[in-house]
């Protein structure tokens, strides 16, 4: 069950070793932001206050995230986690318990810090702790007969206390009235001349408030981003559960390194997915379902038994059951293919109803058009949806057939059970069940001679 509680991101820092002007927490993992993981997080923890401390880039950060559930506690200067945590006091309620997150750590699970709020209760404060082989770089949690009394930063640590493997991730639940207490007291006498956050954990002693620690249930749910390389490391790693979670729940992947889901990715039984695929959005594969590699698929629903050939695109578009798209097909924006619908290679089709049965297997344009059943579209044939102002519809009725190399010129009705000859031009409705033809009259020009290539002088 989740208490209620405030939840503070601190998310104001710079990251100067990113090398970058985009502030660092806006910084994607699997397509979002890394402050928009942290705050799905609070989120689902039932926060019911959440406060992001913002500092660098701030209206970048800001307008990146307009959600009227969030309150934003400006940090200017940067002076230290404390310091960051006082900013956002005003914002809380001071009757519930106060969790920190860092909008840098984005993979920090729900499960976890649920585990670690009920290590706290109501009354305590609860630290969440690794034990590390190489803790360089950490705060370490200094204990005295086993109750924590302190966190020392690693570089006003000396020996005895870097020799420590158990260190402080910074990641805390602490009653807010006692924060309130200890966090203008706060010193900045240390190497860094900063407000630690960690020093309230000494003063909570001093109070004879428990300190109590849990721990992540996975190292990776703790690692933080300072470059481009800590960042690439952490999207391996979050897509390598993405991969194991779909594995186990039956999805095929022809190598589980080599698939990226940027967003949510539901899959029916029998789902089947090859190398170097992208998965944006929300999509929707169901049963039976290939996709072939190198494909993108962005907010996309495709039904049972459909197969997408290598390298397609599709786009906010739906897929009917038993279809076939690809390869190297694109379908855009608003593309709805009805049930057995073949899309072939070099084939794109933007804003368009597909019905059953029909096909388009070669080089072919479908743009803002409403195509009925058993439809055969010829290789070379374009809708002229587009004036240089407007958009105008083409409408194609069922049994048609448009031989190849025909332009569409909207708005322009095909009837039903109509032919369409090759290489014609329809300017004007085409009656059902009658062949129309637009075509020059061919001509053959006796005793022509085709120019030669002149000699230079």
């Amino acid at each position: 069950m989740n208490m209620p509680l405030n939840v503070v991101i601190l998310a104001a820092g710079k990251g100067k070793r990113m090398h970058s002007d985009l502030p660092k927490v806006m910084h994607p993992v699997a397509g979002k932001p890394m402050l928009g993981h942290v705050i799905d997080t609070a989120r689902s923890l039932g926060a019911v206050r959440i406060c992001v401390v913002y500092g660098h880039g701030g209206e970048t950060v800001r307008a990146a995230f307009p959600d009227t559930d969030l309150h934003w506690a400006k940090q200017e200067p940067q002076l230290g986690t404390g310091h960051a945590v006082l900013q956002a006091l005003p914002h809380l309620d001071a009757k519930l318990p106060t969790l920190v997150l860092y909008g840098d750590v984005p993979l920090t699970q729900a499960d976890t810090l649920r585990r670690l709020i009920d290590t706290a209760g109501k009354d305590a404060m609860a630290l969440l702790t690794v034990e590390m082989g190489n803790p360089h770089g950490y705060g370490r949690i200094v204990r005295l007969h086993g109750q924590i009394v302190r966190i020392v930063e690693e570089k006003d640590a000396d020996d005895a206390e870097r020799a420590i493997r158990e260190v402080n991730t910074g990641i805390l639940v602490a009653p807010t009235q006692a924060l309130q207490r200890w966090l203008p007291q706060l010193g900045n006498r240390n190497a860094q001349g900063e407000y630690y956050l960690t020093d309230a954990i000494a003063m909570a002693v001093t109070d004879g408030l428990e300190v109590k620690a849990a721990h992540p249930s996975h190292g990776w749910e703790v690692e933080g981003v300072n470059s481009k390389a800590q960042l690439a490391t952490l999207e391996r790693l979050h897509q390598g559960n993405i991969a194991r979670r779909l594995l186990e729940n039956g999805v095929m992947l022809a190598d589980p390194a080599r698939i990226d889901v940027r967003g949510e990715l539901l899959c029916g039984n029998d789902v089947s997915i090859d190398v170097n695929c992208v998965f944006e959005g929300k999509v929707s594969l169901g049963a039976g379902v290939s996709v072939g590699p190198n494909c993108v698929l962005k907010d996309v629903s495709v039904a049972d038994g459909t197969r997408i050939h290598a390298f397609s695109h599709l786009e906010q578009a739906s897929v009917g059951p038993r279809s076939s798209i690809g390869p190297y097909a694109r379908l855009r924006p608003g593309a709805e293919l009805g049930e057995d619908v073949h899309i072939g290679n070099f084939v794109e089709v933007k804003n368009s109803i597909i019905a059953a049965h029909s096909k388009a297997n070669h080089l072919a344009y479908v743009g803002d058009a409403t195509i009925g059943q058993r439809v055969n579209i010829g290789a070379g044939t374009i809708t002229c949806n587009y004036d240089g102002a407007n958009k105008f519809r083409t409408i194609i009725e069922d049994d048609a057939f448009i031989g190849s190399d025909t332009q569409l010129v909207a708005p322009v009705t095909v009837g039903r059970g109509a032919t369409i000859g090759a290489g014609t031009t329809l300017t004007k409705d085409a009656p059902a069940g009658q062949l129309t033809v637009s075509r020059a009259k061919q001509l053959s020009i006796p005793n022509w001679q085709r120019p030669v290539k002149q000699k230079n002088p």
